[in-house]
């Protein structure tokens, strides 16, 4: 418990007697300190019992004791001791009333009471308390650190840790979202704070915020010895921490740092054993690579999977956030929901190997979505944060070659449309035209049909749409010449014309199908 001027009170060797401020004994006392000086406050910082014996005062002075009394409670000095049988007899009554007035504490000191007295008294009250918060940081610690050690690790640590500071806490991992909360209530709470954890992990390891409202307030730690942050502890409070609470809270982040760090590790470790599971899979030796998976990657092999490959939307970017952004969430699902995933970090790419309906797959494509939204906002180029994806169809072990094709493709046209993520799934299963949208292609059109459509402008005949319509018939002449409203004969003229005009053989089949594709790319869409 901290010192308060109802402890000295009591004490039973200091003789003190209170003769105003009564209801404000309970205020903690910093510090006890001796002034005679007609305006202590610039020397006050706050929390201190003041001593005096009015040597320079006119303490019997109604108007000028209110004043100083004034100055002294708004220096946020707790209370006033004044020493009987020196300059004065007994406490003027004058001090008394402009203590009343303000409602300070004023103590009366007996002549055989020495400020020294009082000033050891203090200073060994203040001592055993930094004792006792001391020896019960030491405590949490070693509390902490078996809960670290249980077999429940973070989620024991954080339970015995809210205990501690008499709040809550909670473990948020790299992607911000809450992994583990103590008591259990807390995670709803947590939850709400995840743009305050975001805002944290941007700044370099360690970190930390005080947030909050009407509710609690919050200290935000990070966790990790890295330029990134791996993870976040919040703890809840009343009130701001205690001394001991400060040493729970600091064991705890060490603990959980040390945990973290020593995941990734193992991380590490999973990852190189993990791309030369993917290697074995893309070299088709598919016995090899379940083999070396064990029963890290066995699971994730067994059953239909998605290949994904993400690249930098800024080619060349020299150092690819957003790709550990994009780690950090698959990576976090999969933890969440138990699943295996294969995460491989190649130079300048990412490649995933996620279970097909996963959670990891859902945060690429809402990683993606995210980044589409953001976009979609902003009139600026790609940030630096910006991905391409590729996502395969689903696939299992022995197909995992073509569906890193898959992925690589996917990749590609994602690029050329400027989307974060293309899948597989949506150029199989469309028009390859979308795949055509791009300023050479449209180019090839227009010289295809110029001739024609410069035929057309000057009122010569309605070549293009012949075209159109015919081949859209697959040649059919009086399918193609009663769309058209004209007889089969004036058709056959006008293919004449084409074929003559583009110095092409319509009966290739070759020419036919590069005239539809530039007939739907300059736009000319014929039925189909």
């Amino acid at each position: 418990m901290p010192l308060t001027l109802a402890s000295l009170v009591q004490h039973s060797a200091l003789k003190l007697s209170v003769r105003a401020g009564e209801s404000r004994l309970d205020t903690p006392v910093r510090w006890a300190h001796v002034s005679e000086l007609a305006d202590p406050v610039p020397y006050m910082e706050g929390g201190e019992l003041l001593l005096i014996t009015a040597m320079k005062l006119d303490a019997e002075d109604p108007e000028e004791m209110l004043r100083y009394v004034r100055r002294l409670a708004a220096a946020g000095v707790v209370g006033l001791g004044f020493a009987v049988g020196v300059n004065y007899e007994a406490v003027p009554e004058a001090l008394v009333e402009a203590a009343r007035a303000e409602d300070l504490p004023l103590l009366e000191v007996p002549r055989r009471t020495p400020f020294l007295a009082i000033s050891k008294a203090v200073s060994a009250a203040l001592a055993a308390d930094q004792y006792r918060a001391v020896t019960a940081g030491f405590e949490a610690q070693r509390e902490l650190t078996r809960a670290a050690l249980s077999a429940d690790g973070p989620a024991e640590l954080l339970a015995k840790l809210a205990a501690h500071v008499h709040g809550w806490a909670a473990l948020y991992d790299t992607s911000g979202a809450v992994v583990a909360a103590a008591p259990d209530w807390a995670a709803r709470r947590a939850a709400r704070l995840t743009p305050d954890v975001e805002r944290l992990r941007e700044r370099p390891a360690p970190a930390s915020a005080v947030v909050g409202g009407s509710e609690d307030r919050v200290e935000l730690q990070s966790l990790g010895t890295g330029r990134r942050a791996r993870g976040a502890l919040a703890v809840g409070t009343g009130a701001p921490l205690g001394t001991a609470e400060r040493y729970a809270v600091h064991s705890a982040v060490a603990l959980l740092t040390l945990t973290t760090e020593r995941s990734r590790s193992l991380h590490d470790a999973e990852s190189r054993l993990g791309s030369a599971v993917l290697r074995l899979l893309l070299d088709g030796e598919t016995a090899h690579a379940r083999a070396v998976a064990g029963d890290l990657y066995g699971v994730l092999l067994d059953a239909p999977f998605r290949l994904v490959i993400a690249e930098p939307a800024l080619a060349g970017t020299a150092q690819p956030e957003g790709l550990a952004l994009l780690a950090d969430a698959v990576e976090s699902a999969a933890a969440r929901s138990g699943e295996a995933l294969l995460v491989v970090n190649e130079p300048g790419r990412l490649v995933v190997l996620a279970a097909d309906g996963g959670a990891a797959a859902a945060a690429v494509a809402d990683h993606a979505e995210a980044l589409e939204s953001r976009r979609g906002r902003e009139t600026t180029g790609p940030e630096p944060d910006e991905l391409v994806v590729g996502l395969s169809a689903p696939a299992g072990s022995a197909s995992a070659a073509a569906a890193y094709k898959q992925a690589d493709q996917a990749l590609v046209v994602a690029r050329r449309r400027g989307r974060p993520l293309v899948e597989h799934d949506d150029l199989a299963a469309g028009s390859v035209l979308p795949l055509l949208a791009d300023d050479a292609v449209r180019a090839f059109a227009d010289g295809t049909l110029r001739a024609l459509i410069d035929h057309d402008a000057i009122g010569r005949g309605d070549l293009v749409a012949s075209l159109r319509a015919w081949l859209s018939r697959h040649g059919q002449w009086d399918a193609a010449a009663a769309d058209l409203g004209v007889h089969r004969h004036t058709l056959r003229y006008r293919m004449r014309r084409v074929e003559e005009i583009l110095g092409r053989s319509l009966d290739d089949p070759d020419v036919r199908m590069e005239l539809w594709l530039a007939l739907k790319v300059a736009g000319t869409d014929a039925p189909s």
